[in-house]
């Protein structure tokens, strides 16, 4: 040993080992033992230095301040799409559908080792572009190499109420209009065979099954736009809170969510639509934003204000000497709203009243049938990549006829919370497995968007932890 210290240095035979037994540790976590064969590369660059490994550096002498500058910058780059990965990463609270928990404008830290991070399904990509490159529709990933689903070990699992960052469901198909990408691809589907569906009522032709308007309507927009298709690690971040985990059966009774016929336990910062009944003065929106609503979420109806509220919020406006009443904007148990999943009139179900349905855990077996297919039909379909189709009334998965079906896949069923104004889950169904990210830990800044720079600046959000 003493040899090999003097022959090679003891500050490189340092370096050498940490990185040497950091690198080990890497490969067990990845439970891939090919990359073994790594091992000489490090040895190499650390210790017999036979490959020049940074061809744009001068291995003797001193080099110009650029290729430094440049040098720095690629480790950089490198290191950060490493901790991305593997360990961490930020994001920023888009819009208002976790409000008051999370707020506009919120830069979270968000933990990949919570939940145990992914290896990319495309591993070709420009750093720090989740799927365009900005300013174009131009992809920032390439497919040549796309790898299978695989989560590595990590540090627990999704809970009850968890806090979530995952990839969009139903963002797999998008239009490369960007006016269009924050609708969701199967709405705009839905919408052109519902207009197909009311041209032929008005123009009193036969009416086709709803099956056929659907593929109509699908031509239709294909016609129309163009259309892309993204693999999940390349979908939009959402966050969402996760309310059902694998194995539950979830139904929200006006608003409330109960899982398993319990209610939901409360949570903080919690908020609905309510109508808010003055005396037919407009409330002081300084005052309003004080208490923490933006103007944005003010609807003004015919003699009251629709603003969404926490309860601790409504106990403060009622103190208003201008507030005659504030009432909760529910919907009705028979109400039918289309854009509910699974957008099945079988399912009369709305934002207030949904359920009860089971949640797929892996494993577990359930029946399938003409009736309750709508509910999975896209987990067996497209989820799990089955050979799926509907003939003269019998369901066939991969060529065969079936009356059960056995999930691959734990799914998750996710919700903002503020219950009145969050696209989520209620939309577009069940979150799979394979599309979580990890778990928002803190938020480390926060910005308001209602001020200007520095008042703009929450301090007494920044570094709070995420319940």
């Amino acid at each position: 040993m003493k040899k090999f210290i003097e022959k090679y240095g003891k500050r490189e035979v340092i370096r050498f080992l940490i990185t040497l037994v950091l690198y080990i540790f890497w490969v067990i976590w990845l439970e891939n033992y090919w990359y073994l064969f790594g091992i000489p590369v490090i040895v190499d660059i650390y210790l017999t230095k036979k490959v020049n490994w940074t061809p744009w550096k001068k291995r003797e002498g001193k080099n110009h301040w650029a290729i430094e500058w440049f040098d720095a910058l690629i480790f950089a780059v490198v290191a950060v799409t490493i901790i991305n990965i593997f360990l961490f990463q930020n994001y920023k609270i888009p819009t208002g559908s976790m409000e008051k928990s999370l707020l506009i404008g919120d830069h979270l830290y968000v933990s990949k080792v919570a939940y145990g991070p992914r290896i990319p399904n495309t591993p070709l990509s420009i750093p720090f572009m989740q799927h365009t490159i900005p300013g174009s529709d131009a992809k920032s990933y390439v497919e040549w190499i796309k790898l299978h689903y695989k989560r590595l070990k990590g540090f627990g699992k999704i809970k009850r109420n968890d806090p979530v960052v995952f990839n969009f469901p139903a963002g797999d198909t998008v239009c490369k209009d960007k006016s269009l990408q924050s609708v969701s691809y199967y709405y705009l589907v839905r919408s052109e065979a519902e207009n197909l569906k009311y041209l032929d009522q008005y123009t009193k032709q036969p009416l086709k099954s709803e099956e056929e308007y659907y593929r109509l309507g699908r031509e239709n927009l294909w016609s129309k736009q163009d259309i892309m298709v993204r693999p999940v690690d390349r979908r939009d971040n959402y966050i969402k809170r996760c309310v059902a985990i694998p194995g539950d059966t979830l139904q929200i009774i006006r608003g409330i969510v109960h899982i398993n016929g319990k209610p939901q336990k409360k949570i903080e910062g919690l908020q609905y639509d309510y109508a808010v009944i003055t005396d037919g003065r407009r409330l002081n929106v300084k005052k309003l934003q004080k208490l923490g609503i933006s103007e944005e979420d003010l609807q003004y109806g015919s003699g009251y204000l629709q603003v969404p509220l926490t309860k601790e919020m409504t106990t403060i406006l009622r103190k208003n000497k201008f507030v005659r009443g504030i009432e909760p904007l529910f919907r009705e148990p028979d109400y039918y709203d289309e854009k509910m999943f699974p957008h099945d009139k079988r399912f009369e179900w709305n934002l207030d009243y949904f359920g009860p349905f089971y949640i797929p855990e892996t494993g577990v077996t359930i029946t399938i049938n003409l009736d309750n297919l709508p509910l999975y039909e896209r987990i067996i379909a497209y989820y799990e990549q089955n050979d799926f189709k509907v003939k003269d009334s019998t369901i066939y998965i991969n060529g065969e006829p079936a009356t059960t079906y056995t999930f691959k896949m734990d799914y998750y069923w996710m919700m903002g919370d503020n219950r009145h104004r969050s696209l989520d889950s209620r939309y577009w169904g069940y979150v799979p497995e394979d599309h979580i990210v990890g778990k928002p830990r803190f938020i480390w800044l926060s910005l308001n968007r209602d001020k200007n720079f520095p008042a703009n600046i929450r301090l007494r959000r920044m570094f709070k932890g995420i319940k």
